[in-house]
């Protein structure tokens, strides 16, 4: 797990965990903490979901257990 928090704007952030190929971002903007959402991005197939932190926490830990 890597937390990404340098100045560096937004657009470059995201292209820098696709870069080092990671394979979830998960992105929490004040509207999606306003909305009481998480957004996880997919890498690998670029679909994103809107979950709530508890949520986030199920799919990441079912997923990170499988590989």
């Amino acid at each position: 797990m890597l937390y990404e928090d340098t100045a560096a704007r937004a657009g470059e952030k995201f292209a820098s965990f696709d870069l080092i190929g990671m394979p979830y971002q998960v992105i929490i903007g004040p509207r999606g903490l306003a909305a009481g959402q998480y957004e996880i991005k997919l890498r690998r197939t670029g679909e994103r979901l809107l979950l709530s932190p508890d949520e986030t926490i199920n799919f990441l830990t079912a997923k990170l257990g499988r590989q």
